[in-house]
Parts: structure tokens; sequence; C-alpha cells
């Protein structure tokens, strides 16, 4: 049975496939795999456009065993979950008991492995990165040994490990720090170009969370602003109607229809954008949290996202735009602009700094290298840092001066998984050997 991720842009045809239901299970695994000189990858919904989650030609481990919340401790606000859960799973759950996550991306498909592994991320908050809410986790090493890890035990693997790249172990179960449930309140209004670069800093000052979509070939954006209520019995959700017009129908159906109808032709494009452009409207409603920070995204796309200074992002943004129009290419998907405060995960996108993210998609059936490839080296020369799960062209050379202790993770990888039981093309690639 073969493997592919969510865009289609990665294969394998993995050696078998297997449904651990326990820690001891994965460890049988592991230790079986390194036994054949052979390789393991937990291969989670596929929602990463790189290959980290590839399984080659070696084992895959299918998450559907390992699912469901473990443990919770209303005392120290902590939920343990297997790994193998799907955030949107975990965000329901969560509801149930009254409590939320502080912040999440927008798309809640990926399992929770996956998720903190790759260094998803939201916008604004106090933290941004679902990996800088961890407080623990439990994984098998490459030796097939089970370890416990927070900030009081194996502390040096949870400082590490949290973004892991899926590149020290198997997670088995994580441990995140969780809130009592709170509403938010979302505010969204288009913008022009100009209004928009005048207001940004007061934009993210005013909100807790803040996030902006940019039509190419027009000056419009929309903004989204998400504001916490005090009171769960404040919130004004999006009627049925309203939410299935707006997020299922304009959203998934009729813009995946109109985007592949515009691959064929690109030169309507521009008009198409400013027209789309034209029609945006305001709109505010309020909700549980889980429910605004996340939509269901049916379009398929391929992506690529970097991380550059919050203070260089405006003037990045610009000249990602004069490259644009200075050429021939025809860009039908909007960019999407956040931003997150510094944390201290080592291989986090914002890391020591506070960061500016953009996000640049195509239509799954459109040709993204060119795009992609205009773009890049803007990014790059800003100090960028790719996002670990979305399209980049970074090898170890290059993210070794990214990361200050890139150095260290790749011993800790080397002490964890000395046979490489974990490696697959793309570790290779942004790892070494």
């Amino acid at each position: 049975m073969g493997w592919s991720n969510w865009s289609g842009l990665e294969h394998a045809t993995p050696a078998r496939t297997a449904a651990p239901s326990s820690a001891e299970a994965v460890v049988a695994e592991v230790v079986a795999a390194r036994s054949a000189g052979s390789t393991v990858k937990f291969a989670g919904t596929g929602h990463s456009f790189t290959g980290i989650a590839s399984p080659g030609s070696g084992v895959q481990l299918l998450p559907t065993q390992l699912r469901g919340i473990v443990e919770v401790d209303h005392d120290a606000l902590t939920v343990t979950a297997y790994a193998g859960t799907q955030l949107k799973a975990l965000n329901a759950d969560l509801e149930r008991l009254g409590l939320s996550l502080h912040n999440m991306g927008d798309i809640a498909e990926q399992t929770l492995a996956g998720a903190v592994s790759t260094g998803t991320h939201g916008t604004g908050g106090v933290v941004s990165g679902l990996a800088a809410q961890l407080a623990g986790f439990t994984l098998v090493t490459g030796t097939g040994e089970l370890l416990a890890c927070s900030a009081t035990e194996n502390a040096d693997v949870f400082d590490l490990g949290r973004v892991g790249l899926g590149a020290l172990g198997v997670l088995v179960t994580v441990t995140f720090k969780v809130e009592p449930l709170f509403a938010l309140e979302a505010v969204e209004q288009p913008m022009g170009w100009t209004d928009f670069h005048a207001s940004f800093d007061e934009l993210v000052a005013g909100a807790h969370h803040v996030d902006a979509y940019w039509f190419p070939h027009t000056d419009r954006l929309l903004t989204k602003r998400n504001s916490r209520l005090a009171s769960l019995d404040e919130t004004e959700p999006l009627g049925r109607l309203k939410r299935w017009l707006d997020d299922d129908f304009l959203q998934n159906t009729a813009f995946g229809l109109v985007t592949a109808a515009a691959n064929h032709a690109p030169r309507v494009i521009p008009r198409m954008n400013r027209m789309n452009a034209s029609l945006l409207s305001a709109r505010t409603y309020s909700d549980i949290a889980h429910r605004v920070f996340t939509t269901e995204r049916r379009v398929v796309f391929r992506e690529m996202e970097y991380a550059v200074p919050r203070a260089d992002g405006l003037a990045v943004l610009t000249e990602c735009r004069r490259a644009l129009e200075r050429s021939t290419l025809r860009i039908s998907f909007p960019v999407e602009l956040r931003v997150a405060p510094a944390d201290d995960v080592p291989l986090s996108t914002a890391y020591e700094r506070d960061s500016f993210y953009l996000a640049f998609h195509t239509h799954r059936a459109a040709e993204h290298r060119a795009y992609f490839g205009l773009i890049e080296p803007i990014l790059r020369d800003a100090g960028g840092r790719p996002h670990w799960g979305k399209l980049h062209s970074l090898a170890a050379e290059d993210l070794v001066g990214l990361y200050p202790r890139f150095a260290e993770f790749r011993a800790l990888r080397d002490r964890l998984d000395p046979d490489r039981v974990f490696a697959n093309d793309y570790l290779r690639r942004v790892l070494g050997r």
C-alpha cells in the first residue's frame, strides 16, 4: 500500500505498515527495524508539504490506535494525549472538558505529533507555536528506549526535542499546557495596501491575534483580528446558513472551481483577483476559540512559508510584491501574513526573535516552482527561516546559520538515533547524514 501526502507532492512505498496501540508496541517496531537495518516513520495525516513524514521504503507506523486523551490535570492545567490524535479531535475533547489551547494554526487536520514536530504555529498571543505550549512528551528513541521528557526529566531532550522533526524518535504522548475555555471575537475587514502598512502595528497591538491575506495583482488585503471575550456567554456565532455560504461554499467549493479554471487561462487571474478583492466585505462574529482559530480547507494547494524578523516583515512583503509584479507570473492564491512573539524552542522558526510570517500558495494543479523560486531568495536574504513542513530548498549547510543551537540538535540526534532509524530523504537534506 503506497503513501502520499495531502498535497500529492510526496509518494512512497513502505515495506509494510503497522498500527501500534501502545508504547511497548512502538518500542518493538523500532527495535525490529533497527535490527533489520531498516527505518521507521510515524506518518500522520500527511499535511506537511515536504517529505518530512515520508516512510520511504521502510516501516510506516499508522496513528489510528494511538488517539485520545490519556490524562487531565485540572490543578496544573495540563492535558496529556496520544500523539496520533488529530488536533481537531483534541479541540473537541478540550471543549467538553472546559479547556483550550492558548493558540493554534488555521488547520486542524494534523496529528499532534506532526503539528508539534514541524513547528506548526498560529499568530499573536503569548506564544504562537504548538511546541511552545508543551509541558512534556514521551518518546521512543532509535535505540528502543522510552523516555519521559519534561523540564525536570530528561530536560535536555525536552528542550531540544519540542520541535523534533521526527528525527529524534517516535512521539507516543504529548502533554500540553492548557487554559480554561475561552471565546474569541473575530473582526474581518478589507483594507487597502497603503492603509494596511500604515496601521499594521496598531492592528497587532489592538488585538490578541492578527492574520492578513494579500491578493496578488491587487492593492487589497483582508485582515482578521481575534480578541478574547470576557465571558463565554457573549458569543454570537455565525448562523448555519451564513457559515455554509462564506466558509464552505465560497471559500472551498467556489474558490476551488474558480482557481482550478484559472490554471488554464492565467491571463485572467489579475482581473479575477481584483474582482474577488472588490467583493470582500467586513463581518464580525464570535465563538469558542478553536472554532475561530481554525477553518476547513478542502482546496488542495502547495505552500512555502518563511519567518523573517518582525521589524522587517512589511519591507520584505513589499519586495516580494515588486518581484512578482516584475515577473510574468500570475498567482491566484492570496499571501497569508502572520506574526509571532519570540519563543525558547531551539528549532522553532520564532526562536529568540519576534517573527513575521509570509506564506505563499498555489493551486495544486498550478506550477509552483517558478513562483517559489522567485520569492525564496528574498526571504533568505532577510534571514528567513522556512517552516519545516512547507516547501523550501534549504539544506543543513544553510540552516546551521539560522539556528544558534542547530549543532546541539544534531548531536542529540546522534545520541538518540545513532543508526538513523528515523531518517528519510528530507531529514538527510536538512540535518545531514
